[in-house]
């Protein structure tokens, strides 16, 4: 009997498949811890960023700069590992 806690998709797999099906999981996970740090960094920085746009003068905030990107970076990441853990089939 077929195990029914694996998508159905996923069931008649190969070996390589599933090994690369395995492999792109790991990265997913990868890619969403170093959002999760990446998300770390941009709090910390919210700190800086109070500062930096209240005393800097004109257009010269680099620190908000910097936590604009950390958040994107982190964002960008987190959404292309959820992307790769989902482990819908692609073509192996």
């Amino acid at each position: 009997m077929a195990n029914m806690n694996i998508p159905a998709a996923e069931r008649n797999l190969s070996p390589a498949q599933v090994a690369a099906l395995d492999k792109r999981r790991q990265w997913g996970l990868v890619f969403q811890v170093i959002a999760g740090q990446f998300g770390f960094f941009a709090i910390l920085l919210l700190l800086w960023t109070g500062q930096d746009l209240t005393y800097s003068p004109g257009w010269v905030h680099p620190m908000f700069y910097f936590n604009v990107l950390t958040g994107l970076v982190a964002v960008i990441f987190g959404v292309y590992g959820t992307y790769l853990r989902r482990g819908k089939l692609h073509e192996y």
